[in-house]
């Protein structure tokens, strides 16, 4: 570890913890402002809408438009604490903050549309004051967290919201702790140094600028004096008696103590601590987009692909006659491609290539200037017209909207088959195969004729199973209309 050896250097014993201001404001009370304000922002922009649209609202059902508005700021409120709009990681990260609150509000539109829909309701409310709150409310939200996650980076700057911690124990796990909480700009601890039993020789004393303070007894005198206000144990777990020992020392004093994770858990430092009963258990590997989410999320397959079919229906129709008139042969090619849980599933194109050299084993990549395409196919390849009959295979249920693109099984990457080239290439087949991606609209789609390129589309594949939400998919979708109109390494 990175001055592990170096930092152990000889000095004076430090003994008196500094004097550091404690902090200013509880982040804890920021959040619950910014909750409180963004509840009365949908309330406000309801009102807004309203007042814009008094002309056709009438008198009489006032009272149920402003029903309407309560029953959806209450809701808000309650999808966006599910769903973690007001976690830590999205306090500090406008992407993950617009992307939960998007997702919040796109959900509490949903809902009141469908429930306005089954109760019979919706032609008692104007669709002009409907459609005026939704875009209202989302600029409203989107802008006033966009200004409070600036303002909040700057306070985090400053110290503003840093509580004053120590380490209890100098060893390897310590240092190690040390380490990890310095280099995290996430969080909001302003690490003092450590204190230890042991003065033997068998810790340092001092840790790159960290000082070592003293013993147990010393760290209870700092906490009465109203020095540190949270104490992390970092001992062995395998030292039971030793870690009882101290915490009962420590659970006399009014600060919070935690306790660090073993040595071995550092290496699944970033994946969830969950409860199994009442035992704290690591999350190391979760099966993604399952449960509520898969049953959202195949809604917004069915939905959007429903509504693209309803548009698009022109297209798909001119594209099958020319393809026929063109090049002898069928219409749509079907090939093997492996899916969710690599279960393999035949993909639905627009045939683009002569009838005769269109391969469905032993696949080579289709490359620039390739003598295979036909005239129609080099135009559809280059729209990515030839993949909209994938939208029936995401209403069969073998594809999602967004997702990992599917390759085909003997494909490969400077003559290597994928999953030779990367380790983790499997882990992309743990959700379903999708139309587009984050791969492909940051650029990494078309021929994968090096290993570098595989793994740069893999990198993004990941990326996007481990953070899926819903305004995640819409960005995507979004970025995919551009990415049409601008092709990039499609041929």
């Amino acid at each position: 570890m990175h001055g592990m050896t170096s930092a152990m250097t000889a000095a004076a014993p430090v003994t008196r913890v500094p004097a550091v201001e404690e902090a200013k404001v509880p982040l804890d009370l920021m959040v619950f402002i910014i909750r409180v304000l963004e509840f009365l922002l949908v309330l406000g922009s309801g009102a807004v809408a309203l007042y814009l649209w008094s002309d056709v609202i009438p008198g009489s059902g006032l009272a149920d438009y402003l029903r309407a508005i309560f029953g959806a700021g209450l809701l808000f409120a309650l999808v966006a604490e599910i769903i973690g709009t007001y976690d830590l990681d999205a306090q500090f990260s406008l992407r993950r903050a617009w992307q939960r609150l998007f997702t919040s509000w796109g959900m509490t539109a949903l809902f009141l549309v469908t429930t306005a829909f089954l109760l019979k309701v919706s032609a008692e409310f104007s669709r002009g004051w409907a459609l005026t709150w939704f875009v209202t409310g989302g600029v409203m939200l989107a802008g006033s967290r966009a200004a409070l996650t600036i303002w909040l980076r700057r306070l985090k700057r400053h110290g503003v919201f840093d509580s004053r911690a120590v380490i209890f124990g100098a060893g390897e796990q310590g240092q190690r702790l040390a380490d990890y909480i310095r280099g995290n700009d996430r969080l909001t601890i302003s690490l003092l140094g450590f204190f230890d039993d042991r003065r033997d020789g068998r810790v340092p004393v001092i840790f790159g600028d960290l000082p070592v303070f003293g013993t147990c007894d010393d760290l209870v005198a700092a906490i009465r004096e109203g020095l540190i206000d949270q104490v992390i144990v970092a001992l062995p777990w395998s030292a039971e008696e030793r870690i009882r020992e101290v915490v009962a020392k420590l659970a006399l004093t009014p600060v919070r103590i935690r306790l660090a994770p073993d040595l071995a858990s550092f290496a699944f430092a970033h994946r969830p601590l969950v409860l199994l009963g009442d035992l704290p258990v690591l999350t190391l590997f979760e099966r993604p987009i399952s449960g509520t989410d898969a049953i959202i999320k195949r809604a917004e397959d069915v939905i959007l692909t429903l509504l693209i079919l309803a548009v698009i229906w022109p297209v798909l129709v001119v594209t099958a006659i020319a393809i026929k008139l063109d090049s002898p042969g069928p219409v749509f090619f079907r090939q093997p491609r492996e899916g969710f849980n690599n279960r393999l599933f035949e993909v639905l194109k627009f045939r683009s290539m002569t009838h005769e050299l269109c391969e469905t084993d032993g696949i080579r990549q289709a490359t620039r200037g390739d003598k295979r395409v036909t005239r129609v196919g080099a135009f559809i390849r280059r729209t990515s017209i030839d993949e909209l009959p994938q939208l029936l295979n995401v209403l069969k249920g073998d594809m999602s909207l967004v997702g990992p693109r599917p390759h085909a099984p003997s494909t490969r990457a400077a003559g290597r088959l994928f999953h030779e080239v990367v380790q983790t290439y499997a882990a992309r087949h743990k959700v379903k195969p999708g139309m587009t991606g984050w791969a492909q609209v940051c650029g990494f789609r078309g021929e994968t004729d090096t290993e570098d390129k595989l793994r740069k589309r893999i990198e993004h594949d990941l990326h996007y199973i481990e953070n899926w939400s819903v305004g995640f998919d819409l960005y995507i979708l979004f970025r995919t209309i551009f990415a049409v109109i601008a092709p990039k390494n499609a041929f």
